[in-house]
């Protein structure tokens, strides 16, 4: 009987640690917020794509022609410009983006895209390019062999073709020279901004950091914004405050919301699409016309001209559309399982989706692509 005893109480903390286990539906603080001020910024450029083999931009293109000869004076060659030939160079407008806390001597990634009528920048360098941020100075400076993930050939009568061959990327390719001031860490209160703003999501936040801190050290401001108070025991230790804090899962809210695509036939619930009970009729009209032109033409030696006469033929079908009772659904699965009751396709059932939505019978925001 004792032993007995001690499996049961080994059975139920087992089962209390399973329950305890955080939902799957849960996510981490540092998914749904971040810190007011850590922020990436983009950067950009204009720079010269070198080593084409004569799949460059034509000389038609005057400001590589006017960038190439530019590069070369510098360089401290004399170039005439009516006797440049630039096959084998492409003008392009780098973009990069610059993380929070890069520091001088980073580096990042680069896309690169022509800007001129290059044909293929495969097997191209990028000659030095600095790179410059919103306020007008420069931040990086880009420089390196290109990686274009395409592939172009053919002749005058046919040409094969897989992506894009106009543009590509190097993989930290560009040097960060500037860094951007941002002193993290100076005042002793955090605010954070949720990327998808939601009242109950950041009331939830706010009570799983003060669950866990043991205080009111944190307060919502709004549906997009959580104000934090670092703890005093955590003053000197702010880094592994925030790190502590972004690791505690919230489990969000959601909007109700159906997401279609009427170019592709893509339908998208959302976890609390409701309906009520409504009765759905759905039927196809096809309607199918053909044409055929016969020819009269006179017996020999006869008066007459031979003349040729259209004929046209319509045939309409429509498909019985019988009326199904779509009951009060009270889950997505439910609704999905009623609507396939209906036999529709996807392009049938966004059009479906419209008309309940219509009705009032749809709790959920239709969003249409």
């Amino acid at each position: 009987m004792k032993h007995f005893t001690h499996k049961m109480i080994i059975a139920l903390l087992v089962l209390c640690g399973f329950v305890l286990l955080p939902t799957a539906e849960a996510s981490r603080i540092k998914e749904l917020a971040q810190i007011e001020g850590v922020r990436s910024n983009q950067l950009i450029g204009y720079g010269l794509v070198v080593g084409l083999n004569g799949t460059g931009d034509s000389s038609s293109t005057q400001f590589t022609v006017q960038s190439l000869v530019s590069m070369m004076e510098r360089l401290g060659v004399t170039v005439d410009t009516d006797t440049v030939q630039v096959d084998n160079v492409a003008a392009v407008v780098v973009t990069a983006e610059l993380p929070a806390f890069a520091r001088a001597g980073n580096t990042i990634d680069v896309s690169v895209s022509s800007v001129g009528d290059a044909e293929n920048l495969a097997g191209g360098t990028l000659l030095m390019t600095p790179l410059k941020g919103a306020d007008g100075k420069y931040y990086a400076v880009a420089q390196g062999s290109l990686v274009v993930g395409s592939l172009a050939f053919g002749g005058k009568a046919a040409k094969v073709q897989k992506n894009h061959p106009t543009s590509g990327r190097i993989p930290d390719g560009a040097l960060v020279e500037r860094e951007v001031s941002f002193v993290f860490g100076e005042h002793n209160q955090l605010n954070y901004r949720l990327k998808d703003s939601d009242f109950t999501t950041v009331a939830r936040m706010s009570q799983a950091v003060n669950s866990h801190f043991g205080s009111q050290v944190a307060q919502p401001l709004d549906a997009g914004q959580m104000q934090v108070q670092v703890p005093e025991n955590y003053q000197d230790k702010v880094v592994a405050f925030v790190s502590e804090l972004e690791r505690l899962e919230v489990i969000p809210d959601t909007l109700a919301r159906i997401v279609v695509n009427e170019k592709t036939g893509t339908i998208v619930m959302g976890e609390g699409v409701r309906i009520s009970t409504v009765a759905v009729s759905h039927g196809n009209l096809n309607l199918v016309i053909s044409e055929k032109t016969n020819v009269s033409q006179p017996n020999a030696f006869a008066e007459g001209e031979t003349v040729a006469t259209p004929e046209t033929d319509i045939g309409v079908v429509e498909e019985a559309g019988n009326l199904v009772v779509l009951n009060q659904g009270v889950s997505i699965g439910d609704v999905a399982t009623a609507l396939n009751a209906i036999g529709a396709t996807p392009r049938d059932l966004i059009a479906i989706f419209q008309a309940i939505k219509a009705a009032g019978a749809l709790y959920a925001d239709l969003v249409v692509l």
